[in-house]
Formats: C-alpha cells, structure tokens, sequence
C-alpha cells in the first residue's frame, strides 16, 4: 500500500506531461514561460502558435519535432524567435506580420512541411546553421533578409522568393522544381545562381541582375525573363520548354545563348530588349509549337536549324532587317515552315507584337505605314504574372 501511494501521484506527474506534450488543437504560447513548460518534449504532437499579445522572446528548448505547424502572426512586439534542438516541422512555418522580430535561431531545423514568411520588415539574417534541407513549398516575401544562407534545398514544389530589397544572395543546390520558381523585386543586384537545377515546370526571373543556371536540361511548363539587369543570358544545356519561353524588356541585355535548345513547345517571344543588336543565340532551335515574336532593336535574326514554327511569325524592328526578312519570306505558307500568319518590318517607330500589322507584311527597311497603329499593343508587363498566361498576357495586353 505504501508503495501504491508514491506511484498514484507519479503517474498522475507523467500523465500531465504527456498531455502537455500534444494537443489536437493549438497550443498557443502567451509567454516565455509557456514555452519553458514544453521542454520536456522532445514530440509536441500538434501545433504551436504565438499569441498575437506576447513581448517575451519566445525559445521553445527541447522540443526536437513539431508533428503540427509553428506559427506566429501579427505578434508585433516579439524579437526573437528560437529553438535549439528543433529538426522538424511536420507542417506549416508560418510567420507574419512580426514587426520587430530581428532574431530567427533554429540551428538544427532541416526539414519543413512548407516555409512562408511575410511582412518581416526587421529580420536582416538567419541563424540556421544545418540548413533547412526540404520543404514542399517556400514563400520568403517583404524582409529585409540580405542572404538566404540557412535554406539550402534539394528539391521543392513552389518557391517565391519576392519584395525582399536588401537580398541580393540567392545560392541553392536545388535540383528539380516540381512546380514553380518565381524571383522578384529583391535587391537590385540579386545573383540567382542554381549550379545543379537539371529540370523545372515553371520559373520566372524579374529584377534579377545575374541568373546562372548551367546544368538545366528541361523545362516541361514556362520560362520567363522580365525586366532584369543581367547583359547576359544564357542556358548552355536546355534542350527542351515544354510550353513558353520568353525575354522582355531586359534593357541591358546583349546577348543571350541557348546552343542546345531545339524545341519550344509554346512561344517564343523576345520583346523590347532594347541593347540587344542580335538575335542568334538559338542556333540549334527546330521547332516552335506556338507564335514566334521578335520585336526590338535589333538588325538581325538568324535561326539556322528551324524547320516547323506552327504559330504566328512576327518580326519587328526599329533597324534595318531586309535581309532576315527576305531570308524567311519564302519560308511561310501554310504547307511550309511557318504555317501562321507571316509578318516582317523593319524601320518600326514603335516595333509591336504579333498582330500590330497587316498579315503579310515582309519590309525590311524603312518607314512602315502601319507603325502608328503596332504603338497601342506595345507589350503589357504584368508584375506577379506567370506561366502561361503571363506570356499571353505579355504578348497580347489582354490583362
């Protein structure tokens, strides 16, 4: 009986651990000291949250995993937010709207369900020292983060890294995008460097002022290049865009080179890239699935290997492009290489996509008559548009 006496409160002790320990809702965290009572827990099965009200700093020691999700939103006067053991988080890590957090300490977290972060005007660094390895999804926007050191992924779903304009460091191993990549508004001086990216669905690069992406081999959606710094472009190993691919309004752009690129199952568009005198950096290309449309600057097109085009041709130019015009002239037709409308002008006051003048048209040189008319369908740029119908939105002006 004495012996039954010790062990009643005991198990009365373990049993509250255990229900500390995981919660089918979420447990929020008001304190501090909330956060100690859980250090006992190498498993909280569940979620945490941050109360919107708290003003300590907020370590959750101990706790190697999170079975839930790891939230904080709209506690505005939290500054730091750690765990030292953490490893796992099953579900969501989501952050928003923590107006002086500057601290994010998770040195042993590598894996995520999905990362989103938002509005973290003070956050300038993390200290992640493993790396976050994999995560489905990751949404970094409106920091002011200068690196992402510490999120070092082999593969992911989506990624959106935007709005963030003191980051000018994105450097990941990343091998395969299963769904989207989208880089936006970060600093102006961002790199964007993927050495081992071999395949993508979708991905879109704004304001970037270098991408390198030397090992990419297939993109089975869209790629897109809008308004970035960069002078050059290039994609030494592509060989195939299952849908669009396209290049405008990069103003410093001279050069881009895709040498093994064959197929384009979409468009190809190069659009208002006003330094870019040439454009023969497709040299391999055979195929275009849907429109072709070249509007810019430059004096010369050279597609050497291109047997099938099955949309729309449009070439535009404020140069001279007699000789590229009369080199594809005799190409069109509907039993030939390009069985779309046809369409070729150079000396455009207003060079224009596909569509801004009449279906035939094969000049050169000189002053067009319709060039007044190609100014009303200049090319619409879409912030935050992608995949496919960021292309026709960016060819057509639809949106």
């Amino acid at each position: 009986m004495a012996a039954l006496r010790y062990l009643v409160p005991a198990l009365a002790v373990a049993g509250r651990a255990v229900a500390q320990c995981s919660n089918a809702a979420t447990t929020t965290l008001q304190s501090a000291g909330d956060a100690s009572a859980l250090a006992s827990c190498s498993t909280f099965s569940g979620s945490i949250a941050i109360a919107t009200g708290t003003t300590d700093q907020i370590a959750l020691d101990g706790i190697q995993t999170i079975t839930g999700s790891l939230t904080a939103d709209n506690a505005t006067q939290l500054t730091a937010l750690s765990g030292s053991s953490l490893e796992i988080i099953t579900d969501a890590f989501s952050l928003s709207s923590l107006t002086i957090l500057t601290t994010l300490n998770f040195p042993r977290l590598v894996e995520v369900g999905t990362l989103d972060w938002t509005a973290l005007p003070a956050l300038q660094g993390l200290s992640f020292t493993t790396g976050v390895q994999q995560a489905s999804s990751v949404s970094i926007q409106n920091t002011q983060l200068n690196t992402l050191d510490g999120i070092n992924l082999q593969m992911v779903d989506q990624m959106t890294i935007a709005n963030n304009p003191y980051l000018n460091d994105i450097n990941m191993q990343l091998g395969n995008i299963t769904q989207s990549l989208i880089l936006e508004a970060n600093g102006r001086n961002v790199s964007a460097t993927f050495p081992n990216l071999e395949w993508a669905y979708n991905m879109t690069f704004r304001n970037v002022s270098q991408v390198s992406i030397p090992s990419l081999a297939s993109i089975n959606g869209s790629m897109g290049f809008y308004a970035n710094f960069f002078s050059s472009i290039a994609g030494s190993n592509l060989t195939t865009v299952g849908g669009s691919l396209s290049f405008v309004s990069n103003e410093a752009m001279t050069n881009l080179s895709f040498p093994e690129l064959t197929t384009v199952g979409g468009g190809l568009q190069v659009a208002n890239n006003t330094a870019l005198e040439s454009v023969d950096g497709f040299s391999a290309l055979k195929t275009v699935g849907g429109a072709l449309d070249f509007n810019g600057n430059f004096s010369s097109v050279m597609l050497p290997a291109i047997s099938d085009i099955r949309g729309a041709f449009n070439l535009q130019s404020a140069s001279d492009i007699s000789n590229s015009c009369n080199h594809f002239q005799p190409l069109s037709g509907s039993n030939n290489v390009i069985k779309g409308t046809y369409t070729c002008s150079g000396g455009e006051s207003h060079p224009g996509g596909t569509g801004t003048l009449s279906p035939g048209t094969n000049t050169g040189g000189g002053s067009s008559s319709s060039a007044s008319a190609s100014s009303s369908a200049n090319v619409v740029y879409i912030s935050g548009a992608t995949g496919l119908m960021g292309v026709v939105a960016a060819i057509f002006g639809m949106l």
